[in-house]
């Protein structure tokens, strides 16, 4: 895939303690909530998700979801894609994804 960065770790390296401290804010996981509901795991651009924060604290967000391992960022040079690494994810810690579906039926967003 061209223009796909490296993950930021192997997914084996990953701790649970940093996907849950990245799962702890609400727009975090609302971003990782709605990409997991997307089973063809298709490319979304970062201002494709409706948060209601400025592009600088999404750009944050999203930097978290990367470390943390739980997406991947497709750099096009004048703007950037992310990708749920869904079967990582599951490899690693099965039923995580589940859970958050779970929990985030009739969730909504603060405003």
């Amino acid at each position: 895939m061209t223009g796909m960065d490296a993950p930021p770790v192997d997914i084996d390296d990953i701790d649970l303690g940093t996907v849950l401290r990245a799962l702890s804010d609400d727009h975090r996981r609302a971003v990782v909530v709605e990409l997991a509901a997307d089973d063809s795991d298709g490319e979304r651009t970062c201002n494709s998700f409706d948060l209601p924060i400025s592009k600088q604290t999404q750009t944050h967000h999203f930097r978290i979801l990367r470390e943390a391992g739980l997406i991947w960022e497709i750099n096009y040079g004048n703007r950037k894609g992310i990708r749920l690494r869904r079967a990582d994810i599951n490899r690693r810690f099965p039923g995580l994804l589940d859970l958050l579906a779970a929990e985030s039926v009739g969730y909504a967003l603060p405003r």
